[in-house]
């Protein structure tokens, strides 16, 4: 009876088998079933006109799902599951307001209404990280329609304060580099237990305005001087680095790391120590990839950053002459979404593994780690070399298995601690004991170790640790 077509094909059963065997069919039902509450109407059924009654309605709602047919292949997926709503709930959902809302003069004034009242489960637990488009068979991504969805809802004031962020990315970032530091800093005075327990308290007392501190979420990096990093040897290869607003202004270690060193100083490091001279694009502090303007509906600006970001690289890399190399996957991906193909474009682990391994001595370390492949870099096919450049450099590599997007989604995280913490809910469990974590994204690794209880780092700090 899967999705109705034992009653679309009962008219036509005794037609396919005969009437004999029809007729053993509704013996063998009646003997099972005298009152007939197992499935009645299915298979067996007299109304000859049965298969064009009860059709479903699947009203065009936008252009983005109207080719879903609600099979629920995306639901396995989605880091809000067991939250809130899986990506084919969404579209059942959006598609009944979208109906609901035909006959009204302002169509599209009623179905942000609609959505408005929804919003928490619709809107602000979807993690837009479109896995769902992955596991689709028509490649729908949900988290395209609730982008949209968020771009239609953004007001005068919301679009003032994006402007401002967009135009003050540079001090901004070094706001938050000095910012961030702080609560570590007090911590080591008045313990890390304490320090949570009144940033939990602030984030209820916030309801939604401030976000929630734990003691992985990290420090501050250091400001990046230099724009190039010379190697002796005149003949050195040249790679160009972005270094991301995120890990330019929140890149520094959080607790249950070894290292002092923030991941903008590893990522020279081992490029260093690969023997390359490092690039890194002018006017780098106030450079982003437009993201998280993107992820939050905010197009205008997304398209100024990445405008800009593109020039820098252009520049930087002498017209897509010189790889270019980024700290942040979910950043890598959206500007190779963006940007002009002439831009040769790397994830740190890609790099590593394309053009690092044969000029770097790997050591490995007698540890067990557990690795996470961030729903980015699923969706550029990295899984195999983050597994490869893990392996060359621990004894014992785990990859959780039914972890997928990890929920973090940005910023989800900070101010939705819940959709983190269940799309992680078997990670705990899966990674069997591993001492260490490692991943290709900052702000995943911050909800990864939380959930966890094991410091996750950037899989750049493994490499540097191994190598020579």
């Amino acid at each position: 009876a899967e999705h109705g077509t034992g009653r679309n094909m009962a008219p036509f059963v005794e037609k396919e088998w005969g009437s004999d065997i029809y007729d053993l069919m509704k013996r063998i039902k009646r003997a099972f079933d005298p009152d007939n509450v197992l499935n009645p109407g299915v298979i067996i059924n007299d109304d000859s006109e049965v298969f064009i009654k009860n059709l479903k309605r699947i009203p065009d709602a936008n252009p983005i799902i109207d080719k879903c047919i609600e099979c629920g292949f995306c639901e396995v997926v989605c880091p809000s599951k067991d939250l809130t709503l899986t990506p084919r709930q969404r579209i059942v959902a959006y598609r009944f307001i979208a109906d609901s809302s035909s006959a009204e003069k302002n169509r599209q004034k009623s179905i942000l209404k609609q959505v408005r009242e929804i919003s928490y489960p619709l809107d602000q637990t979807c993690a837009t990280d479109g896995l769902c488009g992955i596991a689709c068979p028509v490649d729908i991504d949900t988290g395209k329609l609730v982008k949209e969805l968020r771009w239609q809802q953004n007001g005068k004031l919301a679009n003032l304060v994006a402007d401002t962020i967009a135009s003050n990315m540079a001090p901004l970032t070094s706001f938050i580099r000095g910012f961030i530091t702080l609560p570590h800093s007090i911590s080591k005075v008045v313990g890390y237990k304490s320090m949570e327990n009144f940033a939990r308290g602030i984030y209820k007392l916030g309801d939604g305005v401030f976000p929630l501190w734990t003691k992985y979420t990290p420090s501050g990096s250091k400001k990046i001087k230099q724009n190039i990093y010379s190697n002796e040897n005149p003949d050195s290869p040249e790679v160009v680095y972005f270094p991301s607003c995120i890990t330019r202004s929140m890149g520094g270690p959080s607790f249950g790391y070894e290292e002092k060193e923030d991941l903008p100083a590893k990522m020279l490091s081992v490029l260093r120590k690969a023997g390359y001279k490092v690039i890194i694009p002018e006017e780098k502090n106030r450079l982003c990839c437009g993201m998280a303007f993107s992820s939050k509906g905010f197009r205008k600006q997304a398209a100024r950053k990445e405008n800009e970001l593109n020039e820098a690289l252009l520049k930087a890399s002498r017209n897509g002459e010189l790889p270019i190399v980024c700290d942040m996957s979910p950043c890598l991906l959206h500007m190779r979404e963006t940007l002009d193909g002439r831009l040769k474009l790397y994830d740190q682990v890609e790099f590593i593994h394309d053009f690092l391994i044969g000029r770097l001595q790997f050591t490995k370390a007698p540890v067990r780690i557990a690795v996470h492949s961030t729903c980015s870099a699923t969706k550029m096919q990295l899984e195999e070399k983050l597994f490869k450049v893990a392996s060359l450099c621990a004894d014992e590599v785990i990859v959780p298995d039914s972890v997928t997007c990890c929920g973090w989604a940005g910023d989800r995280g900070f101010f939705y601690p819940e959709l983190n913490n269940a799309a992680l809910s078997p990670l705990k469990h899966e990674i069997m004991n591993a001492s260490e974590g490692y991943s290709n994204s900052r702000t995943c690794e911050i909800g990864l170790s939380i959930n966890s209880g094991v410091a996750y780092k950037s899989l750049v700090y493994l490499v540097d640790k191994c190598t020579t």
